[in-house]
Protein backbone atom coordinates (compact mmCIF):
# COMPACT_ATOMS: atom_id res chain seq x y z
CA UNK A 1 0.00 0.00 0.00
CA UNK A 2 1.25 3.51 -0.78
CA UNK A 3 0.12 7.08 -0.19
CA UNK A 4 0.70 10.06 -2.48
CA UNK A 5 1.32 13.29 -0.59
CA UNK A 6 2.45 16.51 -2.28
CA UNK A 7 3.46 14.48 -5.30
CA UNK A 8 5.68 12.19 -3.26
CA UNK A 9 4.84 8.51 -3.09
CA UNK A 10 5.19 7.16 0.42
CA UNK A 11 5.59 3.45 0.85
CA UNK A 12 3.59 1.88 3.68
CA UNK A 13 5.31 2.58 6.98
CA UNK A 14 7.48 5.38 5.64
CA UNK A 15 4.93 8.06 6.56
CA UNK A 16 5.96 7.68 10.21
CA UNK A 17 9.51 8.65 9.31
CA UNK A 18 8.47 11.75 7.36
CA UNK A 19 9.40 14.91 9.24
CA UNK A 20 6.17 16.26 10.64
CA UNK A 21 7.57 19.77 10.53
CA UNK A 22 6.97 19.89 6.78
CA UNK A 23 3.28 19.25 7.46
CA UNK A 24 2.76 22.02 10.01
CA UNK A 25 0.18 24.55 8.79
CA UNK A 26 2.33 27.41 10.11
CA UNK A 27 5.08 28.30 12.57
CA UNK A 28 4.46 27.38 16.20
CA UNK A 29 4.79 30.01 18.95
CA UNK A 30 7.90 30.32 21.11
CA UNK A 31 6.08 28.71 24.02
CA UNK A 32 5.15 25.52 22.18
CA UNK A 33 7.62 24.98 19.36
CA UNK A 34 9.71 22.54 21.39
CA UNK A 35 6.81 20.07 21.50
CA UNK A 36 5.28 20.83 18.10
CA UNK A 37 6.14 17.33 16.89
CA UNK A 38 4.09 15.84 19.71
CA UNK A 39 0.81 16.75 18.02
CA UNK A 40 -1.35 14.76 20.41
CA UNK A 41 -0.06 16.83 23.34
CA UNK A 42 -2.57 19.48 22.24
CA UNK A 43 -4.71 17.96 19.49
CA UNK A 44 -7.41 15.35 19.95
CA UNK A 45 -8.01 12.59 17.43
CA UNK A 46 -10.49 14.80 15.62
CA UNK A 47 -7.83 17.44 15.13
CA UNK A 48 -9.19 20.06 17.51
CA UNK A 49 -7.47 21.44 20.60
CA UNK A 50 -9.30 20.63 23.80
CA UNK A 51 -9.45 22.92 26.82
CA UNK A 52 -8.27 19.98 28.93
CA UNK A 53 -5.03 19.85 26.92
CA UNK A 54 -4.32 23.49 27.74
CA UNK A 55 -5.11 22.98 31.42
CA UNK A 56 -2.81 19.96 31.58
CA UNK A 57 0.12 22.38 31.50
CA UNK A 58 -1.29 25.74 32.56
CA UNK A 59 -4.01 25.19 35.19
CA UNK A 60 -1.69 25.15 38.18
CA UNK A 61 -0.05 28.39 37.07
CA UNK A 62 -3.38 30.14 36.53
CA UNK A 63 -4.65 28.98 39.91
CA UNK A 64 -1.48 30.14 41.61
CA UNK A 65 -1.62 33.68 40.24
CA UNK A 66 -5.30 34.15 41.11
CA UNK A 67 -6.30 34.50 37.47
CA UNK A 68 -7.89 37.89 36.83
CA UNK A 69 -10.32 36.42 34.30
CA UNK A 70 -11.10 32.88 35.52
CA UNK A 71 -13.43 30.73 33.45
CA UNK A 72 -16.02 30.79 36.24
CA UNK A 73 -16.47 34.53 35.67
CA UNK A 74 -17.61 33.89 32.13
CA UNK A 75 -19.95 31.10 33.20
CA UNK A 76 -21.89 33.63 35.25
CA UNK A 77 -25.24 34.20 33.41
CA UNK A 78 -24.86 37.94 34.01
CA UNK A 79 -21.86 37.93 31.67
CA UNK A 80 -23.53 35.92 28.92
CA UNK A 81 -23.65 38.92 26.58
CA UNK A 82 -19.89 39.34 26.88
CA UNK A 83 -19.27 35.85 25.55
CA UNK A 84 -20.53 37.04 22.20
CA UNK A 85 -17.58 39.41 21.99
CA UNK A 86 -15.01 37.18 23.68
CA UNK A 87 -15.60 33.57 24.68
CA UNK A 88 -12.88 33.43 27.32
CA UNK A 89 -14.01 30.00 28.49
CA UNK A 90 -11.70 28.51 25.88
CA UNK A 91 -7.96 29.25 25.73
CA UNK A 92 -7.94 28.97 21.94
CA UNK A 93 -10.27 31.95 21.66
CA UNK A 94 -7.24 34.14 22.34
CA UNK A 95 -4.31 31.77 21.78
CA UNK A 96 -4.13 29.97 18.44
CA UNK A 97 -1.12 28.15 17.07
CA UNK A 98 0.35 28.03 13.53
CA UNK A 99 -0.74 31.59 12.70
CA UNK A 100 2.55 33.54 12.88
CA UNK A 101 1.29 36.62 11.01
CA UNK A 102 -1.51 37.09 13.54
CA UNK A 103 0.41 36.16 16.68
CA UNK A 104 1.56 38.82 19.15
CA UNK A 105 3.61 38.35 22.31
CA UNK A 106 2.85 35.36 24.54
CA UNK A 107 0.95 33.62 21.74
CA UNK A 108 -1.91 36.10 21.67
CA UNK A 109 -3.85 36.03 18.39
CA UNK A 110 -6.65 38.48 19.21
CA UNK A 111 -6.73 42.08 17.94
CA UNK A 112 -5.30 44.61 20.37
CA UNK A 113 -8.76 46.01 21.16
CA UNK A 114 -10.03 42.88 22.90
CA UNK A 115 -10.06 44.58 26.32
CA UNK A 116 -12.29 47.31 24.91
CA UNK A 117 -14.96 44.77 23.97
CA UNK A 118 -15.94 44.31 27.62
CA UNK A 119 -14.63 47.53 29.19
CA UNK A 120 -16.04 50.21 26.91
CA UNK A 121 -17.38 52.25 29.84
CA UNK A 122 -14.17 52.23 31.87
CA UNK A 123 -13.71 55.98 31.30
CA UNK A 124 -17.05 56.64 33.00
CA UNK A 125 -16.13 54.45 35.96
CA UNK A 126 -12.57 55.74 36.35
CA UNK A 127 -11.72 59.32 35.42
CA UNK A 128 -8.03 58.39 35.24
CA UNK A 129 -8.82 56.21 32.22
CA UNK A 130 -10.55 58.85 30.11
CA UNK A 131 -9.09 59.17 26.60
CA UNK A 132 -6.61 56.30 27.10
CA UNK A 133 -5.82 54.34 23.97
CA UNK A 134 -7.39 50.90 23.79
CA UNK A 135 -3.89 49.63 22.98
CA UNK A 136 -2.54 50.77 26.34
CA UNK A 137 -4.42 48.29 28.54
CA UNK A 138 -1.90 45.46 28.52
CA UNK A 139 1.32 47.47 28.70
CA UNK A 140 3.69 46.86 31.63
CA UNK A 141 2.40 48.55 34.75
CA UNK A 142 -1.26 48.45 33.74
CA UNK A 143 -3.18 45.22 33.15
CA UNK A 144 -2.69 41.66 32.01
CA UNK A 145 -5.57 39.38 31.17
CA UNK A 146 -4.48 36.61 33.54
CA UNK A 147 -1.75 37.58 35.99
CA UNK A 148 -1.83 40.95 37.73
CA UNK A 149 -0.11 39.95 40.96
CA UNK A 150 2.49 42.71 40.55
CA UNK A 151 -0.11 45.30 39.52
CA UNK A 152 -2.91 45.08 42.07
CA UNK A 153 -4.04 48.51 43.26
CA UNK A 154 -3.44 47.58 46.90
CA UNK A 155 0.07 46.40 46.02
CA UNK A 156 0.83 49.64 44.17
CA UNK A 157 -0.52 51.67 47.11
CA UNK A 158 1.72 49.79 49.54
CA UNK A 159 4.79 50.73 47.52
CA UNK A 160 4.08 54.38 46.74
CA UNK A 161 7.07 56.70 47.11
CA UNK A 162 9.77 54.03 47.32
CA UNK A 163 13.32 55.03 46.31
CA UNK A 164 14.83 53.63 43.13
CA UNK A 165 17.36 51.67 45.18
CA UNK A 166 16.58 50.29 48.61
CA UNK A 167 18.99 50.22 51.51
CA UNK A 168 19.87 47.52 52.24
CA UNK A 169 19.45 45.93 48.80
CA UNK A 170 19.55 42.18 49.42
CA UNK A 171 17.81 39.06 48.15
CA UNK A 172 16.62 36.27 50.48
CA UNK A 173 19.28 33.73 51.36
CA UNK A 174 18.71 30.05 50.80
CA UNK A 175 18.12 28.01 53.93
CA UNK A 176 20.64 25.19 54.00
CA UNK A 177 20.69 22.17 56.23
CA UNK A 178 22.48 22.48 59.55
CA UNK A 179 23.59 18.86 59.66
CA UNK A 180 25.99 18.73 56.70
CA UNK A 181 28.92 17.43 58.72
CA UNK A 182 30.52 14.99 56.29
CA UNK A 183 28.91 11.62 56.95
CA UNK A 184 30.84 9.87 54.17
CA UNK A 185 34.51 10.12 53.35
CA UNK A 186 36.20 9.47 50.01
CA UNK A 187 37.38 6.11 51.34
CA UNK A 188 33.76 5.05 51.80
CA UNK A 189 32.75 5.62 48.16
CA UNK A 190 31.02 2.41 47.00
CA UNK A 191 32.20 2.47 43.39
CA UNK A 192 32.30 -1.13 42.03
CA UNK A 193 35.79 -2.54 41.45
CA UNK A 194 35.27 -2.78 37.71
CA UNK A 195 34.50 0.94 37.41
CA UNK A 196 37.42 3.30 37.03
CA UNK A 197 37.10 6.78 38.55
CA UNK A 198 39.63 9.55 38.96
CA UNK A 199 40.93 10.83 42.27
CA UNK A 200 39.67 14.31 41.32
CA UNK A 201 36.13 13.04 40.79
CA UNK A 202 36.12 11.24 44.13
CA UNK A 203 37.41 14.36 45.85
CA UNK A 204 34.60 16.43 44.29
CA UNK A 205 32.00 13.96 45.53
CA UNK A 206 33.62 13.89 48.98
CA UNK A 207 33.17 17.67 49.25
CA UNK A 208 29.58 17.62 48.01
CA UNK A 209 26.28 17.80 49.87
CA UNK A 210 25.65 14.24 48.68
CA UNK A 211 28.55 12.82 50.66
CA UNK A 212 27.62 14.98 53.61
CA UNK A 213 24.08 13.61 53.63
CA UNK A 214 25.04 9.93 53.26
CA UNK A 215 24.28 9.68 49.51
CA UNK A 216 26.80 7.25 48.06
CA UNK A 217 27.78 6.63 44.44
CA UNK A 218 25.53 3.66 43.72
CA UNK A 219 22.42 5.51 44.88
CA UNK A 220 22.70 7.67 41.75
CA UNK A 221 24.61 5.46 39.34
CA UNK A 222 22.93 2.16 40.24
CA UNK A 223 19.40 3.12 41.36
CA UNK A 224 17.80 -0.05 39.97
CA UNK A 225 20.38 -2.54 41.18
CA UNK A 226 19.12 -5.68 42.89
CA UNK A 227 20.65 -7.13 46.03
CA UNK A 228 23.77 -9.08 45.16
CA UNK A 229 24.25 -7.43 41.75
CA UNK A 230 25.29 -3.94 40.77
CA UNK A 231 24.53 -2.35 37.41
CA UNK A 232 26.45 0.85 36.76
CA UNK A 233 25.48 3.76 34.52
CA UNK A 234 27.77 6.75 34.10
CA UNK A 235 24.78 8.81 32.98
CA UNK A 236 22.38 9.80 35.75
CA UNK A 237 18.86 10.50 34.49
CA UNK A 238 16.64 13.34 35.63
CA UNK A 239 14.23 10.75 37.04
CA UNK A 240 16.99 9.54 39.37
CA UNK A 241 17.64 13.10 40.54
CA UNK A 242 13.91 13.44 41.13
CA UNK A 243 13.95 10.62 43.67
CA UNK A 244 15.37 13.14 46.15
CA UNK A 245 14.73 16.45 44.39
CA UNK A 246 11.11 16.06 43.30
CA UNK A 247 10.23 19.75 43.71
CA UNK A 248 13.22 20.90 41.69
CA UNK A 249 12.55 18.31 38.98
CA UNK A 250 8.93 19.38 38.70
CA UNK A 251 9.98 22.98 38.08
CA UNK A 252 12.62 21.92 35.57
CA UNK A 253 10.17 19.81 33.57
CA UNK A 254 7.72 22.70 33.44
CA UNK A 255 10.39 25.08 32.19
CA UNK A 256 11.65 25.65 28.67
CA UNK A 257 14.75 23.72 29.62
CA UNK A 258 12.88 20.52 30.46
CA UNK A 259 9.50 20.68 28.74
CA UNK A 260 10.59 18.30 25.98
CA UNK A 261 11.41 15.64 28.54
CA UNK A 262 7.98 16.08 30.10
CA UNK A 263 6.45 15.46 26.66
CA UNK A 264 8.51 12.24 26.29
CA UNK A 265 10.85 13.81 23.75
CA UNK A 266 14.65 13.68 23.75
CA UNK A 267 16.36 16.42 25.75
CA UNK A 268 16.38 19.94 24.38
CA UNK A 269 19.70 21.07 22.88
CA UNK A 270 20.79 24.72 22.62
CA UNK A 271 21.05 24.49 18.82
CA UNK A 272 17.28 23.89 18.74
CA UNK A 273 16.52 27.10 20.64
CA UNK A 274 15.11 30.19 18.97
CA UNK A 275 17.20 32.50 21.12
CA UNK A 276 20.84 32.89 19.98
CA UNK A 277 23.03 30.26 21.59
CA UNK A 278 26.78 29.69 21.54
CA UNK A 279 27.68 27.34 18.65
CA UNK A 280 30.08 25.30 20.78
CA UNK A 281 27.23 24.48 23.19
CA UNK A 282 24.77 23.51 20.48
CA UNK A 283 25.06 19.76 20.95
CA UNK A 284 24.61 19.73 24.74
CA UNK A 285 21.57 17.87 26.04
CA UNK A 286 19.75 19.76 28.77
CA UNK A 287 19.32 17.87 32.01
CA UNK A 288 19.93 18.48 35.69
CA UNK A 289 23.71 18.12 35.32
CA UNK A 290 23.80 20.61 32.44
CA UNK A 291 23.74 23.36 35.04
CA UNK A 292 24.77 21.51 38.19
CA UNK A 293 28.21 19.95 38.16
CA UNK A 294 27.73 16.18 38.19
CA UNK A 295 29.50 15.76 41.54
CA UNK A 296 30.33 19.08 43.17
CA UNK A 297 26.95 20.82 42.61
CA UNK A 298 28.34 24.33 42.98
CA UNK A 299 25.30 26.58 43.14
CA UNK A 300 27.34 29.70 42.38
CA UNK A 301 28.44 28.18 39.09
CA UNK A 302 24.90 27.07 38.26
CA UNK A 303 23.63 30.58 38.94
CA UNK A 304 25.82 32.24 36.32
CA UNK A 305 28.46 30.25 34.44
CA UNK A 306 26.01 27.53 33.43
CA UNK A 307 23.72 30.14 31.85
CA UNK A 308 26.40 31.99 29.92
CA UNK A 309 27.86 28.71 28.71
CA UNK A 310 24.90 28.47 26.32
CA UNK A 311 23.05 31.78 26.04
CA UNK A 312 24.40 34.16 23.39
CA UNK A 313 21.60 36.72 23.08
CA UNK A 314 22.08 40.46 23.60
CA UNK A 315 20.53 40.49 27.08
CA UNK A 316 22.78 37.67 28.33
CA UNK A 317 25.96 39.06 26.75
CA UNK A 318 25.30 42.49 28.29
CA UNK A 319 25.25 41.02 31.80
CA UNK A 320 29.03 41.15 32.21
CA UNK A 321 28.93 44.93 31.76
CA UNK A 322 25.93 45.48 34.01
CA UNK A 323 25.71 46.81 37.58
CA UNK A 324 24.21 43.44 38.54
CA UNK A 325 27.45 41.66 37.61
CA UNK A 326 29.43 44.10 39.73
CA UNK A 327 27.30 43.23 42.76
CA UNK A 328 27.82 39.52 42.05
CA UNK A 329 31.61 39.90 41.84
CA UNK A 330 31.71 41.90 45.05
CA UNK A 331 29.74 39.26 46.92
CA UNK A 332 31.86 36.39 45.58
CA UNK A 333 35.06 38.22 46.57
CA UNK A 334 33.74 38.88 50.06
CA UNK A 335 33.72 42.65 49.53
CA UNK A 336 29.93 42.79 49.99
CA UNK A 337 27.75 40.70 52.32
CA UNK A 338 25.84 37.59 51.25
CA UNK A 339 22.61 38.31 49.41
CA UNK A 340 23.78 41.49 47.72
CA UNK A 341 24.95 39.85 44.47
CA UNK A 342 22.67 39.49 41.45
CA UNK A 343 23.30 36.60 39.05
CA UNK A 344 21.20 35.26 36.17
CA UNK A 345 19.43 32.90 38.57
CA UNK A 346 18.65 35.67 41.06
CA UNK A 347 16.04 37.01 38.67
CA UNK A 348 15.14 34.05 36.47
CA UNK A 349 15.28 31.25 39.06
CA UNK A 350 14.51 33.16 42.25
CA UNK A 351 14.15 31.89 45.78
CA UNK A 352 10.53 31.62 46.74
CA UNK A 353 8.70 30.87 49.98
CA UNK A 354 7.01 27.50 50.31
CA UNK A 355 5.54 25.60 53.20
CA UNK A 356 6.77 22.09 53.87
CA UNK A 357 5.65 20.01 56.85
CA UNK A 358 4.25 23.14 58.46
CA UNK A 359 7.54 25.03 58.15
CA UNK A 360 8.16 27.93 55.78
CA UNK A 361 11.27 27.36 53.68
CA UNK A 362 13.07 29.19 50.88
CA UNK A 363 13.60 27.17 47.72
CA UNK A 364 14.82 27.89 44.21
CA UNK A 365 12.07 27.85 41.59
CA UNK A 366 13.53 25.98 38.60
CA UNK A 367 10.77 27.03 36.20
CA UNK A 368 11.93 30.30 34.66
CA UNK A 369 8.65 30.54 32.72
CA UNK A 370 7.03 31.66 35.98
CA UNK A 371 8.88 34.98 35.73
CA UNK A 372 8.77 35.68 32.00
CA UNK A 373 5.06 35.43 31.14
CA UNK A 374 4.78 38.45 31.50
CA UNK A 375 8.06 39.84 32.80
CA UNK A 376 6.30 41.85 35.54
CA UNK A 377 6.11 38.55 37.41
CA UNK A 378 9.75 39.20 38.27
CA UNK A 379 8.73 42.19 40.37
CA UNK A 380 7.52 40.34 43.47
CA UNK A 381 10.06 37.53 43.38
CA UNK A 382 13.18 39.55 42.55
CA UNK A 383 13.10 43.25 41.71
CA UNK A 384 11.54 44.75 44.84
CA UNK A 385 14.11 43.17 47.14
CA UNK A 386 16.52 45.81 45.86
CA UNK A 387 14.48 48.38 43.91
CA UNK A 388 11.35 50.43 44.42
CA UNK A 389 8.25 49.21 42.61
CA UNK A 390 7.96 52.29 40.35
CA UNK A 391 11.57 51.89 39.21
CA UNK A 392 11.09 48.16 38.67
CA UNK A 393 8.01 48.55 36.49
CA UNK A 394 9.66 51.32 34.49
CA UNK A 395 12.74 49.19 33.90
CA UNK A 396 10.78 46.12 32.81
CA UNK A 397 8.69 48.23 30.45
CA UNK A 398 11.81 49.64 28.77
CA UNK A 399 12.63 47.05 26.12
CA UNK A 400 15.93 48.69 25.22
CA UNK A 401 17.05 48.71 28.85
CA UNK A 402 16.12 45.04 29.22
CA UNK A 403 18.30 44.22 26.20
CA UNK A 404 21.17 46.11 27.83
CA UNK A 405 20.66 44.02 30.97
CA UNK A 406 19.61 47.13 32.92
CA UNK A 407 22.79 49.07 32.29
CA UNK A 408 21.46 52.60 32.69
CA UNK A 409 18.17 54.08 33.87
CA UNK A 410 14.65 53.54 32.46
CA UNK A 411 13.52 55.84 29.65
CA UNK A 412 9.94 54.57 30.01
CA UNK A 413 7.63 55.88 32.71
CA UNK A 414 4.65 53.80 33.82
CA UNK A 415 1.82 56.07 34.94
CA UNK A 416 0.01 53.60 37.19
CA UNK A 417 1.28 55.27 40.35
CA UNK A 418 0.03 58.69 39.31
CA UNK A 419 -3.36 57.11 38.64
CA UNK A 420 -3.34 55.45 42.06
CA UNK A 421 -2.49 58.75 43.78
CA UNK A 422 -5.21 60.55 41.84
CA UNK A 423 -7.76 57.90 42.82
CA UNK A 424 -6.70 58.13 46.48
CA UNK A 425 -7.04 61.91 46.47
CA UNK A 426 -10.48 61.65 44.87
CA UNK A 427 -11.60 59.05 47.43
CA UNK A 428 -10.37 61.17 50.37
CA UNK A 429 -12.06 64.26 48.95
CA UNK A 430 -15.39 62.49 48.55
CA UNK A 431 -15.17 61.13 52.09
CA UNK A 432 -15.01 64.64 53.61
Amino acid sequence: MSLILFGVTLVSGSFASLKKKALLPGETTHGHYQIEMQCNACHSEGGGVSQEACMECHKEELDRVDDSHPVVKFKDPRNADRLKALDARQCITCHKEHQPRATHSMGLTLPEDYCFQCHQSIGEERPTHVNLSYKSCATAGCHNFHDNTALYESFLQDHLGEPDMKNPATVPLRKTSNHLEGLLSVLEADVPNQVSVSRELLHSWGQSAHAKTDVNCTQCHSPSSQQGSVSWDNFVSHETCGNCHARQLKGFLESRHGMRLKADFPSMTPEEARLPMKPEAGHLKLSCVSCHDAHRFRTNSAALEACLKCHDDEHSLAYMDSPHYTTWLNEQRGVSPAGTGVSCATCHLPRVHQTEFGEEILVVDHNQNNYLRPNEKMVRSSCIHCHGLQFSLNALADKDLVQKNFRGTPKVHVKSFEMIEEELMRTRASAK
